[in-house]
């Protein structure tokens, strides 16, 4: 099937500012199941980019802008073709299929960045007991997040701390995939933060949560699986419907635009964005 992306995102300041160069995150990783057929992107006139690949692989625009500015404007347009995916179609080593999971000396070694774990005091439906299986474990904490963490939509601001998020029962799509992260680093897995669009989610449409807009999951490491996907504010692991734009192990690697304003007084601003996903054949 193909999909046709089209997002803006408008920054509006109250007097001219000058504006740091900007790290844009808005392009859709190339896959086996979703592949970029074509894009565009603009920002101001006056503004020069540059593009890139980050330590995690991610394309990154770098946007330079040399004169004071109002406003700052970001367009991304793109169509891409996606194929069907099973979130459950994987396989797992016999190693991984028990709770908890081990992982081998090279494994461990390339993922140790990913394992790091901050100490947060998680209830125990985040400390699953060994012994039981490790999809239906997963599943569990997933579930759980979504079960117990109101949904809130905050379009800016860093992520709040996993302790924050419990404590609040309440948070963004980033917050609880901050919280999911942490829950696995704690558990000796690695996980990484994920950043990118939601399509058609297949869950109850009066229960969905971020669709249309720029959404944040989790991915978890599994040995003989790879990568898999785990969305807490919906509560199903990841299929086709999730387009992954970046990775990282903190929040600040999968930012979507990430820079700084100046100027001689504080500038009050305001952000608008849009964005549409329309499915074609």
């Amino acid at each position: 099937m193909k999909l046709s992306i089209g997002y803006r995102a408008e920054y509006c300041y109250e007097g001219k500012v000058s504006l740091s160069p900007h790290v844009v995150r808005l392009f859709p990783r190339d896959a086996m199941q979703a592949g970029v057929r074509s894009f565009r992107f603009a920002t101001n006139p006056h503004g020069s980019t540059h593009w890139r690949h980050d330590l995690f692989d991610n394309v990154v625009a770098q946007c330079f802008y040399p004169r004071e500015e109002n406003r700052l404007v970001f367009e991304f347009d793109a169509e891409i073709a996606v194929e069907e995916r099973n979130p459950f179609g994987f396989l797992l080593d016999s190693r991984a299929l028990q709770w908890p999971v081990e992982y081998e000396g090279r494994e461990r070694e390339f993922l140790a960045p990913f394992m790091r774990a901050a100490r947060t005091e998680l209830p125990a439906a985040l400390r699953p007991m060994s012994g039981g299986e490790t999809v239906g474990a997963l599943v569990g904490m997933n579930q759980w997040i979504h079960a117990n963490i109101a949904y809130e939509r905050r379009d800016e601001g860093d992520p709040h701390p996993p302790a924050e998020t419990l404590r609040l029962r309440l948070g963004a799509c980033r917050d609880t995939a901050v919280l999911l992260a942490a829950a696995l680093r704690a558990q000796g897995l690695a996980a990484r933060l994920v950043s990118g669009y939601l399509w058609e989610s297949v869950s109850d449409p009066a229960e969905r949560k971020a669709e249309g807009a720029l959404h944040a999951w989790t991915e978890v490491f599994l040995p003989g699986a790879g990568w898999v996907g785990m969305d807490p504010s919906n509560g199903v692991l990841a299929d086709h419907h999730y387009l992954a734009v970046a990775v990282g192990i903190a929040p600040d690697d999968i930012a979507p635009v990430k820079g700084l304003y100046f100027g001689d007084r504080k500038v009050p601003h305001n952000l608008t964005t849009t964005l549409e996903i329309v499915r074609g054949c």
